[in-house]
């Protein structure tokens, strides 16, 4: 299998329009790949806290049509990263959009964990609630966004639906990149899975990003790691791993808390 990971640089400067132009033609560039993935918010920036309002857009809205359409050409799955979308009944969500290789859309997945504290995007979005896994025919992919990759019992989720690799965009900044890493080979070990964790270039808002996105395998081993600047990681992994990895190491199978309701004294 192979996946495509566009580290897309998100500047100040460029007009979200012209990123949506820029992020389809890498796309297309991928045909051939399996899974083409890009990352959170990068239409606006995960910091351009700002913009999320003014720039937020339907489900169906101008990223989804162009998002699709790329898909489509290139003929391969793309996680088209993440875009603040404005739900018609509530408030404003981190949404992920998943297409086929026909550009159907096949899941939709609103960020769980919000990152900010009191303020950002934990106070300017809502919070989804539903665990995403998507069938692709060589793995089937888990859905996580940027802050929720230090949750691992989301994960852990993900796992029991069936997921095998684990997919996360984000918009991660460069002075906590160190934990990106260390988060994305945890995640991979614990849950004997790939990780595949697609982040930014650039400036978002004045936050450096930490770019460095990164594949990792079932044994929490680097696959293939970006630099800090725009770029596209290509790595091929066999996704069969993950079974020969669970049955060489069968600690999932060792599993106690979690599996059930504690007994009652």
């Amino acid at each position: 299998m192979r996946a495509s990971v566009i580290q897309i640089a998100v500047d100040e400067g460029e007009s979200v329009e012209s990123r949506r132009r820029r992020a389809a033609s890498m796309v297309r560039e991928q045909a051939g790949a399996d899974l083409v993935v890009l990352p959170e918010l990068w239409t606006t920036g995960a910091f351009a806290y700002e913009e999320f309002g003014q720039e937020a857009e339907p489900l169906e809205g101008p990223t989804y049509e162009v998002m699709a359409k790329a898909a489509s050409d290139a003929g391969v799955w793309l996680h088209a990263g993440s875009i603040p979308e404005r739900d018609p009944d509530g408030p404003l969500y981190n949404t992920s959009l998943v297409f086929s290789p026909s550009g159907d859309l096949a899941a939709v997945y609103r960020k769980i964990h919000r990152f900010g504290f009191d303020k950002g995007e934990a106070v300017l979005m809502g919070a989804g609630a539903e665990l995403v896994t998507v069938r692709l025919p060589a793995t089937t992919l888990g859905l996580g966004t940027c802050y929720d990759l230090r949750f691992p019992e989301l994960f852990r989720g993900l796992v029991d639906a069936g997921a095998e690799t684990l997919v996360v965009p984000a918009g991660w900044p460069e002075r906590r990149r160190t934990h990106w890493t260390l988060l994305a080979q945890a995640r991979a070990v614990e849950n004997q899975t790939f990780v595949v964790a697609c982040g930014t270039a650039g400036t978002h808002a004045g936050v450096p990003q930490a770019g460095h996105s990164i594949v990792v395998d079932p044994w929490g081993e680097v696959l293939a790691e970006a630099g800090a600047g725009e770029e596209v990681l290509t790595v091929d992994f066999d996704p069969g791993k993950v079974a020969t990895t669970r049955e060489q190491f069968p600690a999932l199978k060792d599993r106690v808390l979690g599996l059930q309701p504690p007994r009652r004294p």
